[in-house]
């Protein structure tokens, strides 16, 4: 198995994600190849919570240019982890609020 700091890769920093803190759930930036199970490990062992339920997104590259060319960006998978009720919530999402 692969290492959690492999898995998890960074937090996602938006509007949206930082208004779902409040109802427990945070956004990560995750290797693209990693399953909801390895997700909700490397989270409970980064953290010391616990998860209650791990939702995927697989990102798609969108086109961007650059004056005469043009080209994607590069595709990346996001998953919202939901944390349980009497688990405590991330310090690292609070200090953002």
């Amino acid at each position: 198995m692969r290492d959690a700091r492999d898995v998890v890769l960074a937090p996602v920093i938006t509007e949206k994600s930082m208004e779902a803190t409040m109802n427990k759930k945070y956004t990560f930036k995750v290797a693209s190849d990693a399953e909801k199970i390895e997700i909700a490990k490397a989270v409970e062992e980064i953290f010391n919570v616990k998860v209650q339920k791990v939702n995927t997104i697989s990102v798609r590259g969108r086109k961007r240019r650059q004056g005469l060319y043009t080209g994607y960006t590069p595709a990346w998978k996001k998953a919202i982890v939901t944390l349980t009720s009497d688990s405590k919530s991330i310090e690292f999402f609070e200090s953002m609020t």
